[in-house]
């Protein structure tokens, strides 16, 4: 899943973002409270971690805004403010949930598990192409209700080229969706994931063009 990160303290943004990643998310990470403002009226993420102390905006006024024009995509805020009364009024502005500092990754890492699961999105948790059948809550592949053992950036790949229904996604947005947005990566490790993936998908009916210059199309193969 995509997740977006604002947090001023770098080593500890970094340390989130490390964490989130090796678990197989797409992290972009913000250190200030005007760049997030602009950012997360697009960005598209499927999750918000936000620190309530930022440079220029808060994360309250940053979280109000969102809820107001109707962004209700679940938000963990971040704080060392561990008064009752602070917290009830995060979560009155619209947090779903509230991790006081210092935490334990791990307890961070169960919080973005709970929450993407209780995403209310069922039409996107389970998906079909070819004979293949992709659980997004869990990021699971199944075929023929056994379980594709891909490695996750390999599972990432596949996830936006299915939410593209069939649309072609430039090698860029395959890296901003599989890094995060900005990451220093060179593009042709998307060649590489995609030349693995392909070959495990084309047993089950599913195709991944390349379209040069543009990008990659998955689609499922037409019945003979």
């Amino acid at each position: 899943m995509r997740i977006t990160l604002v947090e001023d303290n770098i080593s500890l943004a970094k340390g989130i973002t490390y964490r989130l990643e090796d678990a197989g998310h797409a992290v972009d990470a913000l250190h200030d409270g005007a760049q997030a403002q602009e950012f997360l009226r697009d960005d598209g993420a499927d999750l918000v971690i936000l620190d309530i102390n930022l440079p220029g905006i808060d994360g309250l006024t940053l979280l109000t805004e969102m809820r107001r024009r109707g962004d209700a995509r679940p938000v963990i805020l971040l704080t060392a403010r561990a008064q009752t009364d602070d917290r009830v009024q995060g979560l009155d502005a619209g947090a779903d949930d509230y991790l006081i500092k210092p935490f334990e990754m791990a307890e961070l890492e169960a919080r973005v598990r709970a929450l993407l699961r209780r995403r209310t999105v069922p039409q996107q948790q389970f998906r079909s192409i070819g004979a293949l059948q992709y659980d997004a809550s869990a990021r699971q592949l199944f075929a023929n209700d056994t379980e594709l053992a891909l490695p996750r950036r390999e599972v990432s790949v596949f996830e936006v080229l299915l939410l593209a229904d069939g649309r072609v996604v430039s090698k860029h947005g395959v890296l901003d969706h599989v890094y995060g947005t900005g990451a220093d990566i060179e593009e042709t490790v998307v060649e590489v994931y995609v030349s693995r993936l392909r070959s495990r998908l084309r047993p089950h009916g599913v195709t991944i063009r390349t379209r040069r210059g543009l990008g990659y199309q998955m689609i499922a193969d037409r019945a003979e």
